[in-house]
């Protein structure tokens, strides 16, 4: 029986129609990207994780959201051209969504709404960090800034939320990804 965010219809980055529920059975990190931000080098990691742990069950899923300071502007095209030829991305990517605000997906909606706070490294408050930018970031269980992570298990249940300043090599995403992977 699929879970609710399975059903969530999609557009794939090319337009095709697809929800999480393709995935069924596979462990999924779903993350909010873009392609101008200080933190666009995690496509690397994403991408070294993806090939690492694709053949355990892994998929890495990919949403481009202009949400935050303007830092995807792209179409879906030149977002996809952008992530192949810098980062070598293989990864699946769906068309760009809002995960914010008014027009926020139903994805980023029930997402957010199911586990409303992210992990983060000790010491590190990316929330303090934008505020001292002068920037006034969302409250939770709101989306904090582009790369927060979610982990959705092989049950299509969402297990794990990590802010954005936490990158998918860290230790504390790996275990939870290892977790998921040999969970049963």
């Amino acid at each position: 029986m699929p879970t609710a965010i399975q059903e969530v219809p999609l557009k794939t980055i090319t337009g095709d129609d697809t929800k999480l529920g393709d995935y069924a059975g596979k462990v999924l990190l779903v993350v909010n990207v873009a392609s101008k931000c200080g933190l666009t080098p995690q496509y690397e990691a994403l991408e070294t994780l993806y090939a690492d742990k694709r053949a355990e069950g892994l998929e890495v899923l990919g949403f481009p959201a202009n949400d935050f300071g303007a830092q995807e502007p792209g179409t879906n095209e030149e977002i996809q051209d952008f992530c192949r030829s810098n980062f070598g991305v293989d990864f699946p990517m769906f068309a760009k969504i809002a995960v914010t605000g008014d027009q926020i997906h139903p994805l980023y909606k029930t997402l957010t709404e199911t586990y409303p706070q992210a992990a983060s490294n000790a010491g590190e408050d990316f929330r303090a960090r934008l505020q001292g930018y002068g920037m006034t970031p969302n409250p939770e269980p709101g989306i904090l800034w582009n790369f927060e992570k979610f982990l959705i298990n092989r049950k299509g249940e969402v297990v794990a939320r990590f802010a954005p300043n936490v990158p998918p090599n860290d230790p504390m995403v790996l275990e939870a990804i290892d977790k998921a992977l040999t969970a049963a």
